[in-house]
């Protein structure tokens, strides 16, 4: 019976990674269909906002000025080779031009980049940075990460939900969280992540922590506990959406970077529970919690609300596109 209902809910109830093939079809068909098909349609699709009701359209706004916050007249320009994580210099290129390169390989980057790009002229410059992004910019780029910052400071990233088939996985969890073990959870890399190395060293022989750098659990088992770590690798915590959708409490300091998923907005102890930068305080927090679950249970039902805005597809795909809109307008490439 234990079997039966573990492969029910691991394969009919999607608790498990997002598929790629699935994903992967779906790109290679877009690519069937030529570009003017989707430019036609974008006056008509923008058009959309200004159907919205009026707390509808206010939100779409914040969320669109949230992700581009890049100056006004700002130029597009390649940029510098030195900064960390990029290998060779990344070219600005035109959508015409980032087609074409990547159509043989391609990368759920291109795919999530391509998906929107294709209603503008193919004309339009733009940069991209795909993979790990925890530093700032000098020239305007498409990112799928970036530090988190004031929010009314300008800056040069701006977010789109990239590589979304790794990060934005959701799960319905059949544990409640008081049918849950006491016990607190980490499985992840290490290797080049001195944060989460320290984290491991500090906590690995507390009766309480059952923590590994192996990455070999089903996200099944991950749901046997209580309390979930979440903790920054490069930026940020690849588990924390689904963490946050699961009747588990995600454990983490406050988070220094942020995508399309806003961890910037967070609310410790609120969405998740917060623990100090250098894990000190991580015991006393769980043993709080433990003696108060009603809170705990509290911030499985906020983590559960906070998710909830990302599933509207057609509004998701209203916001991509204002980005982009937004990008290509504030650097000079129409009114």
């Amino acid at each position: 019976m234990f079997h039966l209902k573990r492969l029910y809910y691991t394969y009919c109830r999607g608790i498990h990674k997002n598929w790629h093939f699935p994903y992967m079809v779906h790109g290679v068909a877009m690519l069937l269909i030529p570009n003017a098909f989707y430019r036609c349609r974008l006056r008509k699709k923008l058009a959309a906002f200004r159907s919205l009701p009026e707390e509808e359209r206010k939100y779409v706004k914040d969320r669109v000025d949230y992700y581009c916050r890049i100056a006004e007249d700002t130029e597009v320009s390649d940029i510098n080779d030195h900064l960390p994580r990029i290998e060779r210099p990344s070219k600005s290129v035109t959508i015409k031009e980032y087609t074409y390169r990547n159509k043989v390989g391609n990368t759920s980057y291109f795919f999530d980049t391509y998906e929107y790009t294709r209603y503008f002229p193919l004309h339009f410059r733009f940069l991209t940075i795909p993979g790990d992004v925890f530093y700032h910019l000098p020239t305007p780029a498409i990112v799928k990460s970036r530090p988190i910052m004031d929010k009314n400071t300008p800056c040069n990233e701006a977010i789109l939900n990239l590589d979304k088939v790794r990060h934005f996985t959701w799960l319905n969890d059949p544990f409640k969280w008081e049918e849950k073990e006491c016990r607190i959870l980490f499985r992840g890399e290490i290797a080049n992540k001195p944060r989460r190395q320290q984290f491991i060293d500090m906590w690995q022989n507390h009766p309480l922590c059952d923590l590994s750098d192996s990455c070999q659990m089903s996200l099944y088992d991950h749901l046997y506990c209580r309390y979930i770590m979440s903790l920054e690798g490069n930026d940020v915590a690849s588990n924390l959406k689904w963490v946050m959708s699961s009747n588990s409490v995600a454990v983490m300091p406050r988070p220094t970077c942020e995508t399309w998923y806003m961890e910037g907005r967070l609310i410790p102890n609120y969405h998740y529970v917060e623990i100090a930068s250098d894990y000190h305080d991580l015991i006393e927090k769980i043993e709080y919690y433990e003696a108060h679950p009603e809170e705990a249970k509290a911030i499985v039902i906020h983590a559960h609300e906070w998710i909830r805005q990302f599933w509207n597809k057609k509004r998701e795909d209203l916001i991509s596109l204002m980005v982009l809109d937004k990008y290509f307008r504030l650097t000079g490439q129409h009114e």
